[in-house]
Order: structure tokens, then sequence, then C-alpha cells
């Protein structure tokens, strides 16, 4: 493969797959600066690997380096705390729950904030990306039973945080 194919395969990568990477780095951040510095860096480092990756694993290697390049940010910022800004979303007037469905979203977003950033990279790779929980092992660097029990523990962290906001605005 020439320089000039590779470039070119790289770009058709990117140009395909720039929107789900950059929507898993943000749920894997929450914070759209953050992602997007996120993303960036995950692409420079798979173009550096480009010419190892085999074309049936390019998404599979990138999203690998978006998890472990969050992971090792979140180490680095371990007694920071992260703030999510809401996203960029206005709902369509036209729609009757067009409200309801920019609060579900912004809820869900800061509800993964409150996670660790390995149940964050879990929960958004198991549930958000679909994968199944061997390749998201592999993906997390941890195994299969690590990622059940991981996103046991996060999926109960959340329903019950849901139920109690739930219950709150049933008595506003």
């Amino acid at each position: 493969m020439t320089a000039t194919d590779r470039d070119s395969a790289f770009t058709g990568f990117v140009e395909v797959h720039q929107g789900s990477l950059r929507r898993t780095a943000y749920l894997l951040t929450g914070n759209r600066q953050a992602a997007e510095d996120l993303l960036q860096d995950a692409l420079v480092k798979a173009w550096l690997a480009w010419r190892r990756i085999t074309p049936t694993g390019e998404l599979a290697y990138t999203r690998r380096i978006l998890v472990n390049l969050a992971t090792d940010r979140w180490r680095r910022r371990r007694y920071e705390t992260t703030t999510i800004e809401p996203p960029d979303t206005s709902p369509d007037p036209r729609s009757e729950d067009a409200y309801a469905v920019a609060d579900d979203r912004d809820f869900i977003v800061r509800q993964l904030a409150a996670l660790s950033a390995r149940e964050r990279a879990i929960v958004v790779l198991r549930y958000y990306v679909d994968l199944p929980e061997a390749e998201v092992a592999a993906a997390a660097g941890v195994s299969v039973g690590t990622v059940k029990s991981t996103c046991s523990r996060a999926l109960s962290r959340l329903r019950s945080r849901g139920e109690a906001a739930q219950a709150t605005r049933s008595r506003s």
C-alpha cells in the first residue's frame, strides 16, 4: 500500500466514522471540548498505527484508543471534578415532546458523568455503541467477567438515581 493509498483509506475511514467516534468520545468525557481533543488525539494515534491495523479492525482499534486515552486522562485528573455542558441540541418546536427529549438526553449525560471512568467506558461501549461483552472487554482491557460485574453495578447506580429523580419530578 502506497502512502497515497494509505492517506485516502484513512481519510475515508474518518469521513465514515467521525460522527460515531465523536459521540462515543463525548459520552466518555461528558464535555464537548474534551471529546474533540480526545477524538483528535485518538485519530493521530490511529494514523500513526494505520499500516498495522487490519481493514476489518479499524473501528474497534480506534475505539480502543479512545477508551485508553480517556482512562489515561481520568487517571491524571483523578481529583478534579467533571463538569458537563449541555448539548447544543435545540428541540424541534413542532414536536410535542421536543423539550422532554432534550431533558432526557441531558439527564442521561449527567448520570453517565457521575460514574467512574471505567464504568462510563464500559456502559457506553456496551449499550450505546452496542458491542458484545467480549468486544467491550477487549476495548477496555479487562475480562468479560469484569465487564459483566461493572455493567451490573453501574446500571444499578443509574437505575436508583433515575428512580430518585422520577420520584422528585412526580412530587413537583
